[in-house]
Parts: C-alpha cells; structure tokens; sequence
C-alpha cells in the first residue's frame, strides 16, 4: 500500500477529525480511510487517532506525526511539480468557498477558461457570506471582503474594492434623494450583519479622515450580499455596497448612486488559507488563477 496515501488519509483525517468528512474530501469509502489509518498505525506500531462517538482526536504520536507529514506531504508535492511543464497533468480535488456575489457574478462565468487549462481536476465550489472553519470545514482555501481577524489563517491581500452608496429609482420617488447627513433621518437603510441578531453599524463613512457611523432606520435586516442586493433592487432602502458587484445595476439604471462624497472605507478583498494544512501544488495553481482573476477586477 503507498505510504504517501495513508499519510494523506491520515493527515485529512486529523484536521477534519471525522473519518466521514476526510473521506468525502478525498473522493474516498469511509472503509478506506479506516483501513487507510489502521494500517499506517500497523505499519508505525502504535495509535495515532483516539476514535469515540462523537468525534476522532489525535494522540500524542500522531500529534507528532501530524506535524511531520504536513512538511513531507508540501516536499513531495513540490517535488512532483519540479519538472512537471503540462499543467493539464494535474490531478485531484480543491475546496473552495466564495462570496456569493463573487461566485456569481465573476468566478463562474470565467471558471471554464481555468478548468480548460486543468481537466483533471475536480472543484468543490461553496457560495456563502458566513465565517467558515477552513480546517473543520475541509476548504483548502477561501475568498473574504471585510477585516480578518483570525491569526490562524494566512491572509494574502489581494486589493480593495471601493465602495457606493446605492437605491432603487423607485425608493428615492418615494423618499427623495438625500443631499446632506442630516436628510438621511427621513430615510431608510437596508441593515447588513454577519450574523442574525447581532448590532447593525448603520450608515458608515469617511469623513476628515476618519470613520463614522450615523444610526439608521430600517425594516429590513439581511445576512447574505444576494438578499442585500435583492433588498435594494426592491426599494428597501439604501445599501452601502462594492461598486463591483452593483455596477451592472448601475449601467442600465436600476440603481443610482447617492451621497458620493461619504462613501465607506474600502472594504479589503482577501484569499485565505489554514497555517496548519500544506498547499499542494493543484491548490497553489488555483489561488493564483483566483487571485489574479479578482485583481483584474477591482
């Protein structure tokens, strides 16, 4: 049996802690990750995975190994791609997750050209706005707008998106179109949260350098940039969005901008990936078709 593989299954296996999760990441039986893991602890003479009910922990030695093989794993993906030259060679499966409005609106209408240049590969695309777990989630990599305070990923900056101020024609007949700050008492805004429940920031903008937040009325809350779009094209109110993703709203007039001059901060654009996990060489060639993908596009 290649003893490359079972490190693999097992390297899976720890981050995921699921024998379930890291076969559906491989392409692979539960049975075989099992047998997988049961023979590389044969073959080492001792346990590396500590199994219960409710979830599968590494032990002391496979701590260990876990760190060992992660650099093993990266070498041999290197090594394997040193005098590769047809990158149509390269075989296996990436996990990704995106921004919804990215997904749509940039990523997929130009995924073909990628998966031309690479028809063995297979892609695992997720389209959310929600914080994911990359490692429990099994994501080999995703794609972020906004902060990102969690060290334990690696952040590689890819831009910034500028921001716009935005509402339907048929909200500003209704309301008016706002000239000052203090117009925007008689308006409404569409909220925007990461998570339901929690604190809206309101209307946000620069203004002598510095960040402000002016409380807004509203009547409809969202968590997701595809209900967020909806909310305004529907007249909810004003959202305050990356002009990327509105500008075709924008071009045929379904959209008008309002209040140029207290735009948001630009929000960051960021590919993100786990410190703990080594990047094979499908998933190195894959971040830097994304990355210069969303590049051209800001």
């Amino acid at each position: 049996m290649n003893k490359l593989e079972l490190l693999r299954t097992f390297v899976r296996v720890s981050e995921l802690s699921s024998f379930t999760l890291a076969g559906e990441n491989l392409g692979l039986p539960r049975s075989t990750v099992s047998e997988h893991v049961q023979a590389l602890e044969a073959l080492l003479g001792t346990r590396l995975l500590q199994r219960t009910t409710r979830k599968v922990q590494a032990t002391q030695d496979g701590l260990v190994l876990y760190e060992r093989s992660k650099d093993l794993l990266s070498h041999m993906d290197e090594i394997e791609g040193l005098f590769r030259q047809d990158e149509a060679s390269l075989t296996g499966r990436i996990r990704v997750d995106l921004p919804n409005i990215l997904a749509r609106r940039l990523v997929m209408p130009s995924l073909p050209q990628f998966m031309d240049r690479h028809p063995n590969l297979e892609l695992e695309i997720s389209s959310t706005d929600r914080r994911v777990d990359l490692l429990s989630e099994g994501f080999d990599c995703v794609v972020r707008i906004g902060a990102q305070p969690d060290q334990s990923v690696v952040a590689r900056h890819l831009g910034d998106f500028p921001m716009v101020n935005c509402a339907s024609p048929a909200y500003l007949a209704r309301y008016g179109v706002p000239q000052t700050l203090e117009d925007l008492a008689q308006h409404r805004l569409v909220h925007y949260v990461g998570v339901l429940g929690s604190r809206s920031e309101g209307f946000v903008y620069e203004e002598g350098g510095q960040v402000k937040r002016l409380p807004m009325a509203g009547s409809v809350t969202v968590n997701s940039t595809d209900a967020y779009e909806s909310a305004c094209l529907g007249g909810f109110g004003l959202t305050q969005v990356p002009r990327t993703g509105m500008q075709p709203h924008l071009d045929n007039g379904e959209l008008v901008t309002v209040l140029p001059q207290f735009t948001a901060p630009a929000m960051g654009i960021s590919l993100l990936y786990a410190r703990q996990r080594h990047l094979p060489l499908r998933v190195r060639v894959f971040m830097d078709w994304l990355g210069d993908l969303i590049r051209c596009a800001l």
